[in-house]
């Protein structure tokens, strides 16, 4: 039997004035790498989410899917108001179908320049973008360019325009804004990739100079491929790449050393992809430098010191997960000090008798970069914590860091899609606070689509977060 996590102590939560952006620099002598725009449908300066439910009912439609947008208020997560977005949604293309997992996977930018944030959502044919306005995302219409896997957005021009990288296997695109509102892009450009094409991508600007970089996870059949790196310049995002010579998957790009070059923080997994479910896991970080990857890396895992927990996997085709350490990743500044943090997902992790229970770990930045100095960890045993861990939760499966009440320190929503409610892997979400020394349960909230008043029976809620 693997042995429990032991989870840290949380702290009350103390409000500072700063900002959360992912990098930030000295404006003297450093450069400043470009940072990652709040999500804010609505434009009141409360971060908001969007929750994907794929397997939910629409209509009595089973598995059509949905996305609840939960709004940022002074008092967190304001449930009371959430919306739901669906096929019937007035200008979303298509209908409910059975199985269709509408929402499956989302992405926020501000395509059209106008100030408030814009939704994609990707479903099982087309996708769609939902627009931001003073009364939140309203108004819809077709994202162009046809059906995609994977819509991830950035500045790979540096031109302050929100941009789309889309990715269709083979073929990796580059959408460039502003956008208009029949969701036409203002140019594009493509990249074939070859057989391996992209299984993830990662943006942010690795390079300092002010557009954004594009990282891509690589796999064919079951084996893993190195990531890639293509940089982004005032010309847009180039056409070829360099490999890491690492495996990494599932990452995100923050300054977590405050030095103005972004570094890759993902999950590193071996060279079968098709046992990574059972792995222990580990997080590679890789430093920026202004030619792209420096020879800096760094590698944490749960036996790394002051990592609560222990690195465990399980059996190859046995019943029960490794601990997955990595499998969901997301950036912020938690605690105010300018560095961002990185929130880890554990899905896998045992407590006591029960497998798969999940948890989370947040490791902090700083300068010496990420370290397991001062790592909190948590799961639904932790004194304070809403719930009951039961086997095959997973929670952590998917992660979120944003300020949802602009108070200057992200605040962590943490999706469980096969938490149970009256029903089945009806789904939950958990958002802790952020303090100035991590994340605390004082004030934490978790809420699910009975608290939304959203369909149930195999919701899934909690598959995708963005924030």
């Amino acid at each position: 039997m693997r042995r429990s996590l032991i989870a840290a102590v949380a702290v009350t939560a103390l409000a500072t004035p700063l900002a959360i952006a992912l990098t930030s620099g000295s404006a003297a002598a450093a450069p400043t790498a470009a940072s990652k725009p709040v999500t804010d449908f609505n434009h009141d300066g409360y971060a908001d989410l969007a929750i994907s439910a794929p397997g939910g009912a629409v209509d009595g439609v089973a598995g059509a899917g949905y996305v609840s947008i939960v709004y940022g208020s002074a008092s967190g997560a304001d449930t009371a108001h959430a919306k739901q977005i669906n096929r019937t949604t007035a200008g979303v293309p298509g209908d409910p179908e059975e199985n269709g997992s509408f929402g499956g996977s989302t992405e926020a930018a501000d395509l059209d320049g106008d100030g408030y944030t814009d939704l994609t959502v990707s479903n099982d044919k087309t996708d769609a973008v939902l627009w931001g306005s003073a009364n939140g995302l309203t108004q819809a219409s077709e994202l162009q360019g046809g059906y995609t896997d994977q819509v991830k957005a950035g500045d790979f021009n540096g031109d302050g325009k929100a941009d789309l990288v889309t990715n269709n296997q083979s073929t990796m695109e580059v959408r460039y804004g502003p956008f208009t509102r029949d969701g036409k892009p203002a140019s594009t450009s493509s990249v074939q990739n070859g057989d391996d094409g992209p299984q993830e991508l990662m943006v942010g600007d690795v390079t300092g100079d002010g557009a954004d970089d594009l990282v891509t996870g690589h796999a064919m059949e079951e084996m893993q491929h190195s990531s890639r790196l293509w940089k982004g310049s005032k010309d847009g995002l180039s056409k070829t790449s360099t490999e890491t010579k690492k495996f990494t998957t599932n990452g995100v790009i923050a300054d977590v050393d405050k030095d103005g070059y972004g570094d890759l923080v993902a999950r590193e997994v071996d060279e079968v992809s098709e046992t990574q479910v059972y792995d222990a896991g580990a997080v590679r970080v890789i430093y920026g430098s202004k030619s792209g990857f420096s020879s800096r890396t760094a590698k944490i895992d749960q036996d790394t010191a002051g990592v609560p927990g222990a690195s465990e996997a399980a059996e190859i085709n046995g019943p029960e997960w490794g601990d997955q350490f990595g499998a969901s990743l997301t950036a912020g500044d938690v605690t105010g000090d300018g560095y961002p943090d990185i929130a880890v997902g554990v899905p896998g992790e045992n407590l006591g008798d029960a497998a798969d229970t999940g948890a989370i770990v947040l490791l902090k930045g700083g300068a010496n970069g990420l370290t397991g100095s001062g790592a909190q960890a948590f799961n639904q045993g932790t004194a304070g914590v809403p719930g009951v861990s039961e086997k095959g939760d997973n929670f952590g499966e998917s992660v979120q860091l944003t300020d949802v009440n602009k108070d200057g320190l992200a605040d962590l929503t943490v999706g469980v899609p096969q938490e149970d409610g009256t029903t089945k892997d009806s789904g939950a979400a958990w958002l802790f606070r952020g303090a100035k020394t991590g994340l605390t349960t004082t004030g934490i909230t978790s809420f699910s689509p009975s608290t939304l008043g959203t369909p149930e029976a195999g919701a899934r809620f909690g598959s995708d977060l963005t924030g």
